[in-house]
């Protein structure tokens, strides 16, 4: 329970920041979307380390089903397990954007009316996105352990910017962003296929990267 629970909390805080950043971004730069973007950006990252080190040792600090369903096809979390990970995260990031929506005084239940978040350089994104996402996880919990934090928010935050989607990666992030009609908010019609899209990143990474650890890192060539 403590396990589901720190999935739960650490999906929630990650959607505040997501949604509440967002929302304050696009108040004091309605006319810049950069500046929104950066903003958007940096407050993810920030909070990402935070919560990954902080609940890290209680869940593993997954808050995405994407990374569940990865440990899950390594043998690393029974189905069973990752099925109610999986709930706790949908149900912590819809929390989380109720929560965003109440500390800024809006209504609680919203949907995206946000319409430029479909076609095949976004969910082209979302599979890279996922893909990175899962490499930098992997590669560090080989590499260096404990810098996993620091590697996933440098990496989410350089990926809001490289990636035409501004990488959710994130199939419970992306429902929970339905729910919302602010900066952050997508479309729930293009929602499915941005889940799609991170399936299939997370399918490649277990497809290749063990591979990769298998060959040229394992045997210490680079």
């Amino acid at each position: 329970m403590r396990d589901l629970a720190a999935e739960t909390l650490g999906t929630a805080l990650l959607l505040i920041s997501v949604v509440g950043s967002g929302i304050m971004a696009q108040t004091l730069s309605p006319d810049n979307i950069g500046v929104a973007l950066l903003a958007n950006a940096i407050a993810t990252g920030a909070m990402l380390y935070a919560i990954i080190t902080v609940l890290g040792p209680i869940s593993g600090a997954h808050f995405n089903p994407a990374v569940t369903l990865a440990f899950a096809l390594r043998g690393e979390i029974a189905p069973g397990q990752a099925v109610a990970y999986t709930g706790a995260q949908i149900a912590g990031g819809v929390l989380g954007v109720l929560i965003a929506h109440a500390m800024f005084d809006l209504p609680l239940l919203q949907l995206s009316t946000t319409a430029h978040r479909t076609g095949l350089a976004q969910w082209t994104a979302e599979i890279v996105a996922t893909f990175g996402l899962l490499f930098v996880i992997f590669g560090g919990l080989r590499s260096r352990p404990e810098a996993v934090p620091t590697l996933v928010a440098l990496y989410i935050t350089g990926a809001y910017w490289f990636t035409a989607s501004t990488s959710f990666a994130n199939p419970a992030v992306t429902i929970a962003r339905s729910f919302t009609d602010t900066f952050a908010g997508i479309l729930p019609a293009h929602a499915p296929a941005f889940i799609l899209a991170q399936l299939a990143g997370t399918l490649i990474a277990a497809a290749t990267l063990p591979w990769l650890r298998k060959t040229g890192l394992s045997s210490g060539e680079s």
